[in-house]
């Protein structure tokens, strides 16, 4: 997923982009799902790399993630793009998490002509139509290996399942923290999507992307690149 993003980055600085649990090329998922499942694992691959503090990124649940190191300390900056988790108290979260329980079903039922939906523009757009609006500058290979991570993510339903029931804690990062959201966000929409983050963090800089989907660095790659740059400066 940060594949349109890592070269302008990697010009700068050195990235580490782990699989979260549950995940294509992450680690195995344990039996019992808590809060702290996911940033407990993504500190002990930046252990293993020998990282103590880094400038944090992430999107969608990945960006969830990211405020939680941010919130253990474990982050220098965070830039969180769309994060999970910032309903409101009360709001019905459940219809997000239905779009991604059939957008799981739909990769599965893909990945087997993955290769021909993206040697398409038309097909490239449908592919990624829930991740971003525009798409043309989008390789094949790159959509082909989005269809191919969403099927092989064997744990989505009960990562999904868990999501569901959690009310997503979260304690207050304790670095600059820069949110970034696209205002055509169709899986987290924006404003609603934000509002307890809105309230929770009143100190993060907010930015809004206008005509942008659900992940930035997807939809608007260099411009999503700067903002990340633009964090760390």
């Amino acid at each position: 997923m940060w594949e349109l993003v890592r070269p302008r980055l990697e010009r700068h600085h050195t990235l580490l982009t782990p699989a979260l649990p549950g995940h294509l090329g992450g680690p195995i998922l344990p039996p019992t799902i808590t809060p702290t499942t996911l940033v407990e694992a993504v500190e002990t691959t930046m252990d293993e790399a020998g990282i103590g503090e880094a400038h944090v990124v992430g999107n969608s649940l990945g960006g969830y993630v990211a405020l939680q190191l941010a919130a253990r300390g474990r982050a220098l900056t965070v830039t969180a793009l769309a994060p999970a988790g910032g309903w409101a108290a009360g709001d019905d979260k459940h219809a997000t998490l239905a779009m991604n329980e059939e957008a799981h079903a739909v990769t599965q039922g893909a990945e087997r002509n993955a290769a021909f939906i993206a040697s398409t523009p038309e097909g490239r757009r449908q592919a990624l139509a829930t991740m971003a609006g525009h798409t043309d500058h989008v390789p094949p290979e790159f959509v082909v290996n989005v269809i191919r991570a969403g099927a092989l993510c064997t744990e989505a339903p009960r990562m999904i399942a868990y999501a569901a029931e959690s009310d997503w804690p979260l304690e207050t990062p304790q670095c600059p923290t820069r949110i970034v959201w696209g205002t055509e966000d169709k899986l987290l929409p924006w404003p609603a999507a934000a509002e307890r983050y809105r309230m929770q963090l009143p100190h993060a800089e907010w930015i809004e992307l206008d005509g942008v989907g659900h992940c930035p660095q997807v939809d608007v790659p260099l411009i999503t690149a700067e903002l990340i740059l633009g964090a760390i400066a």
